[in-house]
């Protein structure tokens, strides 16, 4: 990741209207900032939620709230609890989102 041309900004999340998404069960809420090429959100998954695809798309994401399971293709799954992040490069391991009880996360991509 290339961050430039960026100036120091603040962001207060509650002031940013939600987009809602669907996942296969549960819904999600994204609140998303665009800064050049580097997307940032905050998203609140529902109790329930079940992401509705497979992603290939590189994140850093940080767990706030909630606990927050995550299955890779191959079968390998994580659980992240609030303090605990994961890392994945764009195209390198598909993986799919699960949360039984809500989650609260902070994501880069």
């Amino acid at each position: 990741m290339n961050i430039s041309k960026l100036p120091f900004c603040t962001v207060n999340w509650s002031d940013i209207t939600p987009t809602e998404h669907q996942g296969e069960t549960g819904m999600a809420l994204w609140r998303t900032q665009q800064f050049g090429p580097i997307r940032v959100r905050m998203v609140e998954y529902s109790p329930g939620y079940l992401a509705d695809h497979w992603c290939v798309k590189g994140h850093m994401l940080l767990c706030l709230e909630g606990k927050l399971d995550t299955e890779l293709e191959d079968g390998r799954r994580f659980t992240l609890e609030p303090g605990q992040s994961y890392h994945v490069a764009d195209n390198a391991e598909p993986h799919r989102s699960s949360t039984q009880t809500g989650a609260k996360l902070y994501i880069v991509d």
